[in-house]
C-alpha cells in the first residue's frame, strides 16, 4: 500500500491528524517541524549576511590602508593588489543578493523557493575568480618583459602583509560559515579571498627580491602565484559544479540510510535522494513497510521516517516519503510504471528490487 497524505499536524505526542488522502503515496509534514525548519533557514541567511556584512568591512580597510602605501610608495604592484582587494569585497553583493532572495516564501513558479540563487551567485564568483587569475597573469608577463623599480620597499611589504591577513582572516571566515551552513557559494568567495591573500603575498616576496636587487622578483612570483589561482579556481569551480548538478556527500547518504533503517516499523530501505536547495536539504525517501498494514499504519510509519530524518540528519528541512508494500509475493505493485521507471535517474521500483534480492537469495 503506497500512499501520500496532503500536509498535516502534529505535536510531539505523534498523535495523527489525517487529512483527505491522495493517491497512493504518503506525504506527511510536522507543523511544529515546519516552523523550526523556517526559523532555521532564516537564521542560515542572517549568518550569511553577518558574514558578508563583516567581511566586506574587514576588506575594505584592508584595501583602504593600502591605498595609503600606494600613495607613498608608486607601486604599481600594490595598487594592483588594493583593486583586487576591493574587487574581492564587492563580490559580497551578489551573495548577498542570494541571500535575501533565499528568505522569499516558495510560490507556485517557484516551488522549492529561490535558494538556488546561492548556486548562481556562486557562478559569479567563479568568474570572478578566473578573471582574477587572469589579470595577474597578465601583470606577471608584463613586468616579466618590462620590469620596474619599486619604492619604499619597507612599507610595500608591510602592506602586502596587511593585505595577506585580512584576506586570509576573512577566507577562514566565509570556508568555515560557508560549510556550517551548507552554503557552496559561501565558500567559493572563501576560496576567492584566499587567492587575494596570495597575491598580497605576491607583493611581499617580490618586494623582498626586490631589496636583494632582483628585478624580475615581481613577475616570477606573480607566475607561481597565479599557478596558486588556478589550483584554487578549480577547486571553487568543482564545488559550485557538484552543487548544480545536485552532488551530496555520500556518507549524507549512508548515514540517512542507517536512521531510515531504525524507524520502527520499515522492513528495509529503498532509494533515497538528497538535493541541495540554497543551503539546505531536500530528501525524497522510499521504505518498505508490510503490506498487511492499514493505510493510517503505513502512513504513520512514514510521518516518523521523515519526522527522524528532520531531527537527524543534519541541514535537512524536507523529505518526501513514499511507502512499498513488501508482498504479497510474486505481486509487482509497480508493474503499471515499468516502462517508465528507467526514465527516472536510474530509479528502479522496490518491488522489482525486493524480487532480485530474493531471487539472488535463492541461488
Amino acid at each position: 500500500m503506497s500512499d501520500r497524505n496532503t500536509p498535516h499536524e502534529h505535536g510531539h505526542g505523534h498523535g495523527h491528524g489525517h487529512g483527505r488522502l491522495r493517491t497512493l503515496l504518503v506525504r506527511a509534514t510536522h507543523s511544529h517541524d515546519s516552523a523550526d525548519r523556517t526559523d532555521t533557514a532564516l537564521e542560515s541567511s542572517s549568518q550569511g549576511m553577518r558574514v558578508l556584512g563583516v567581511s566586506f568591512a574587514v576588506l575594505m580597510v584592508t584595501a583602504a590602508a593600502q591605498a595609503v602605501i600606494v600613495a607613498l610608495s608608486g607601486s604599481v604592484a600594490l595598487l594592483g593588489d588594493t583593486l583586487h582587494n576591493v574587487a574581492d569585497a564587492l563580490t559580497a553583493v551578489p551573495l548577498a543578493i542570494a541571500f535575501s532572495l533565499g528568505r522569499r516564501a516558495a510560490t507556485r513558479r517557484f516551488t522549492y523557493g529561490y535558494g538556488r540563487a546561492e548556486d548562481l551567485a556562486g557562478i559569479v564568483i567563479v568568474v570572478v575568480i578566473a578573471l582574477s587569475a587572469a589579470l595577474a597573469g597578465y601583470e606577471a608577463v608584463r613586468r616579466l618583459l618590462a620590469p620596474e623599480n619599486v619604492q619604499a620597499l619597507g612599507w610595500v611589504a608591510v602592506a602586502g602583509v596587511v593585505g595577506f591577513l585580512g584576506n586570509e582572516w576573512v577566507a577562514r571566515y566565509r570556508i568555515r560559515v560557508g560549510r556550517q551552513i551548507g552554503s557552496a557559494a559561501l565558500v567559493a568567495d572563501g576560496l576567492h579571498a584566499r587567492t587575494d591573500g596570495f597575491t598580497s603575498l605576491a607583493v611581499l616576496l617580490s618586494a623582498g627580491g626586490a631589496a636583494l636587487g632582483w628585478r624580475l622578483a615581481d613577475p616570477v612570483v606573480g607566475l607561481l602565484i597565479t599557478a596558486a589561482i588556478c589550483f584554487v579556481l578549480r577547486d571553487a569551480a568543482r564545488e559550485i559544479y557538484h552543487r548544480l548538478m545536485d552532488a551530496v556527500d555520500p556518507a549524507l547518504i549512508e548515514q540517512a540510510e542507517r536512521i531510515v533503517g531504525t524507524v520502527e516499523g520499515v522492513r528495509r530501505v529503498g532509494s533515497i535522494r538528497l538535493r541541495w536547495v540554497g543551503h539546505a536539504l531536500r530528501a525524497e525517501v522510499d521504505i518498505v513497510v508490510g503490506h498487511e498494514l492499514s493505510l493510517v499504519r503505513a502512513h504513520a510509519v512514514a510521518v516518523e521516517t521523515e519526522h527522524r530524518l528532520i531531527h537527524e540528519l543534519p541541514r535537512l528541512r524536507a523529505a518526501t516519503v513514499h511507502t512499498d508494500p513488501d508482498g504479497p509475493r510474486g505481486v509487482d505493485h509497480h508493474a503499471v510504471l515499468s516502462g517508465h521507471r528507467g526514465l527516472a535517474g536510474g530509479r528502479v521500483s522496490l518491488s522489482t528490487a525486493s524480487r532480485r534480492r530474493r531471487s539472488g537469495r535463492r541461488s
